[in-house]
């Protein structure tokens, strides 16, 4: 199946001609792509996943010496701007979390639906645990929290019980079938009982919400006066870290509220474009339904 990007309209708008954009989910180059015809001067693309990379190097060919493909992780984009002479950029895009390809491929281990080894690294060759050295050597209370903090399971405790007491694991359905097992799906249930924990594995594996963390402050400081930030996010703890990071940089003070008189010295960076996410429409989700849970958030650099 081709590769959709999501909020595709929403994100040529908000993001508009510039000379210099960073996409630091490059994925399959769908978005950056989009944004070269619609008039980006030069891009800079960054990935961890080989796989994307080479998909995109195909998509994006056309654009010749306008478009530079990296193989890093968007943690590195500072770093890599740099790299090639970059001092700002006008417009830097990060579209979150797991792409559709990478949730197809089984081999990849991010899938529960489909039989792979319980992988889930974004970067193959990055040295961090896979799935299945977590889920075969943590502590049950370490694995019981990884669960409730990055899935928002209520029962982590209970899951990390029951898949400890039939460890060791190997592939994705060897897992699944533990978690189903422990947590079975009653009638009205919207989502499949392994469903959180493979997102909360996932994330623990990738550090996804400690990279974002880290990368937005540096993703506002390296835009340029006026320059947008645009982040797609597709789950509650990704919208919560972006949402926070955008209001705490177009905020002045940041004092405690009964503070008679500011003292922190904090002066806002950005303005925020949109106060609440941009989403999908409806006719969008029918063509992707990948778009559904998805938001957009963005922010423009001040000019003073």
């Amino acid at each position: 199946m081709a590769h959709v990007p999501v909020l595709l309209d929403a994100v040529l708008e908000a993001l508009r001609p510039a000379r210099r954009l960073i996409d630091g989910t490059l994925g399959a180059g769908g978005h950056t792509a989009a944004l070269l015809e619609a008039g980006v001067e030069s891009a800079l693309g960054l990935d961890c996943d080989l796989t994307a990379l080479a998909i995109a190097r195909q998509t994006l060919s056309p654009y010749g010496e306008r478009v530079q493909i990296v193989h890093a992780s968007y943690a590195d984009m500072v770093a890599e701007a740099h790299r090639i002479g970059w001092s700002m950029a006008d417009s830097i895009l990060l579209d979150l979390g797991l792409s559709s390809m990478q949730l197809d491929t089984a081999e990849r281990g991010f899938a529960f639906m489909q039989d792979g080894p319980l992988d889930m690294r974004f970067n193959q060759r990055s040295d961090r645990p896979t799935a299945a050295e977590l889920v075969n050597y943590l502590e049950e209370s370490e694995l019981a929290d990884l669960f409730y903090k990055y899935g928002e399971d209520p029962q982590g405790r209970r899951l990390a019980r029951a898949i400890i007491a039939k460890r060791p694991y190997q592939t994705t359905r060897e897992l699944a079938a533990v978690i189903e097992a422990a947590l079975p799906r009653r009638k009205g249930d919207r989502i499949h009982p392994a469903t959180r924990a493979f997102q909360a594995l996932r994330i623990a594996v990738n550090d996804e919400l400690g990279i974002i963390e880290r990368v937005l402050p540096q993703a506002i400081d390296l835009l340029a006066p006026g320059g947008r930030l645009a982040v797609i996010s597709f789950h509650s703890l990704e919208d919560r870290l972006v949402k926070q990071a955008f209001r705490l940089a177009s905020t002045d003070c940041i004092c405690p509220p009964k503070t008679p008189i500011c003292v922190c010295g904090h002066q806002s960076s950005v303005r925020l474009v949109n106060r609440k996410p941009i989403m999908a429409t409806e006719v969008e989700i029918q063509t992707n339904p990948r778009s559904r849970s998805a938001k957009l958030r963005i922010v423009e650099k001040l000019t003073a």
